[in-house]
């Protein structure tokens, strides 16, 4: 086999396992009732279940890069794989709301270490000219997965059992194992590391109470005052642990890592795009169905339009990204997305659904130009001994800024309610929404600006003329 074609191999079993993380982060949210009513719970109560995965990846995900510079990435990976494949087991196998969010917590670790870890290994692999298109492989599933998840969660609770849900994940993870001990490296520094204790713990515990405090705020749990409470705390727990990296000897993060100027960007920028057009998921079928009146079937539908859009990008990102620059396409496509999220405020029910279909398309063309842009550029200027820290810093802030974009877009719905004195959702609050995920659209651009023009020329491709004399 070529050196290009098992990196396409390696590229699709990253993909695959980012599609089934994903998917199993939100096939969840539909069968919650038939869950309740299987357990005795209440469906309340089973939303812990949800909020323990995402906490658990949010733990875990620091000490990926340590521990497969340690042991190994196809070490580390192929335990991933199977501690997600064993919690879903066990996911399925649940008789108790207590079992089945210790079950999601062992899920969990097994998905921090999953995607990182699998891109560690991917990136070390690839040469620079192939980053963009390596980025396109994983692009897609990662916008898949948010899609399909509720619309397969319904489908398999309404004609087979909640169980299974969990249950399909064994063969697909038993065929992971494989496909990994088969094409996948096994790169590890020669300098073993210890483990850095407390900047775990630090790191950890920041990621928990900023996380939960965000799932709180975003599905209304508890009071505000508790979940503000949180989010202080979590950032307080944050700034202490970047002061012990900073001076810690063996530090579980390398934060030198942002003084790389493509790096620090794409982090920043790329955080404030994702906390606004990762919205849609959460405000779209919310629009559809609640709003509009469709049905749950009807509304995937529509908003699967995203994800086909992100696919016809595969093949055109490249030569765009080389045509223009990565500087270029950052600001000019930051604007055309953001404008497309804007033009989701004045969707209404009397506007046929195949218009509203064919309007996603195109804003999931444009969306994923923009995640495929700006995440490769993330690692773009990366040099192979912070490529660890790269990943896990990276996969930290995507499930962060997703979180707050979401519980940002929840809370302006709740005032926008508040505000109209009403007591069912409207377009007109739905307008205030969509505005506030424009806004942290726009945010990002400032990000773009700050790049040279000839940013990463050497993965774009990309160099400007010489200037006529």
């Amino acid at each position: 086999m070529s050196p290009q074609t098992k990196t396409k191999v390696v590229a699709m079993i990253v993909g695959s396992a980012i599609i089934m993380q994903q998917i199993d982060s939100t096939v969840i949210t539909t069968a919650l009732p038939q869950m309740a009513i299987s357990l005795h719970a209440d469906p309340v109560q089973l939303s812990l279940a949800v909020t323990a995965y995402l906490l658990s990846l949010a733990i875990f995900v620091p000490i990926s890069g340590w521990a497969a510079d340690r042991f190994g990435g196809r070490v580390i990976f192929r335990a991933a794989i199977g501690l997600f494949t064993l919690g879903s087991i066990l996911c399925g196998l649940s008789g108790n709301v207590a079992e089945l969010t210790a079950a999601r917590v062992l899920q969990g670790l097994g998905g921090a270490m999953m995607v990182p870890v699998g891109r560690l290994v991917l990136f070390r692999s690839v040469e620079k000219a192939t980053l963009i298109a390596t980025m396109a492989y994983l692009q897609v599933p990662a916008q898949l997965g948010p899609v399909l998840g509720p619309p397969i969660g319904g489908f398999i609770t309404t004609y087979f059992s909640w169980r299974w849900i969990f249950l399909i994940n064994v063969p697909l993870g038993l065929l992971g194992i494989l496909m990994v001990t088969l094409f996948f490296d096994n790169p590890k520094e020669d300098t073993r590391r210890p483990l850095d204790w407390i900047g775990f713990l630090l790191t950890g515990a920041s990621a928990f109470c900023v996380m939960y405090g965000i799932e709180a705020i975003g599905r209304g749990h508890g009071g505000l005052l508790v979940a503000f409470g949180l989010l202080v705390l979590g950032f307080v727990l944050g700034a202490l642990s970047l002061w012990h990296l900073r001076t810690s000897k063996h530090p579980l993060l390398d934060i030198s890592v942002f003084r790389i100027a493509t790096f620090r960007a794409a982090i920043y920028g790329g955080s404030l795009f994702r906390a606004g057009a990762g919205t849609l998921v959460f405000l779209l079928p919310l629009l559809l169905q609640v709003v509009f009146g469709l049905s749950a079937f009807v509304s995937g539908s529509i908003t699967f339009a995203t994800a086909a859009g992100s696919l016809s990008m595969k093949l055109t990102a490249r030569p765009i990204i080389r045509r223009f620059g990565f500087r270029n396409v950052i600001l000019i496509n930051g604007v055309i997305s953001a404008a497309a999220i804007s033009m989701c405020a004045f969707f209404n029910p009397q506007m046929p659904e195949y218009v509203i279909f064919v309007l996603l398309l195109i804003a999931g063309f444009f969306q994923s130009l923009q995640f495929t842009a700006t995440q490769a550029i993330t690692y773009a200027d990366v040099d192979p001994p912070l490529m660890s820290t790269a990943t896990s810093v990276a996969s930290m802030t995507q499930q962060l800024s997703r979180g707050f974009g979401i519980s940002t877009v929840a809370v302006l719905l709740h005032l926008s309610l508040t505000w109209r004195g009403a007591t069912a959702l409207s377009t007109a609050d739905f307008k205030v929404a969509f505005a506030g995920a424009v806004a942290f659209a726009l945010l990002s651009l400032i990000y773009g600006w700050v790049l040279h023009p000839d940013a990463a020329a050497e993965v774009s491709g990309h160099r400007r003329k010489p200037a006529a004399v």
